[in-house]
């Protein structure tokens, strides 16, 4: 199952909702912003290296993340709990963060100016 970042119009997240649970099939999370600028307030450059970091190496605390990153905890600390916010990131039993999808995809489509 792979996670999938994307650009989509206002209402059309409710269409594709219906569209995937009718689809078994169709195992991967989407998560779906209205604007580009709206997209990169949320999953900022330091949110994906974090994700990106923790995709690599496992899972990890947020002390341990911000270390391995050369960040400040508090810092990190605020980009990871976005992060579970957008349910990109989980925690386990041992309060570790980790992804739970094998890949993360971010798909961004510019519209042509009218």
């Amino acid at each position: 199952m792979k996670a999938i970042i994307e650009l989509a119009p206002r209402g059309s997240i409710f269409s594709r909702t219906k569209s995937n649970l009718a689809s078994k099939r169709n195992n991967d999370y989407r998560l779906s912003f209205e604007s580009a600028k709206t997209l990169f307030a949320e999953i900022t450059p330091a949110r994906i290296a974090a994700l990106d970091h923790l995709r690599a190496h496992g899972p990890l605390t947020i002390y341990a993340l911000a270390k391995e990153l050369g960040r400040n905890y508090s810092n990190v600390h605020a980009d990871t709990a976005k992060l579970i916010e957008h349910g990109l990131v989980e925690k386990d039993a041992n309060a570790k963060l980790f992804v739970p999808w094998d890949s993360v995809e971010i798909h961004l489509a510019l519209s042509k100016a009218a």
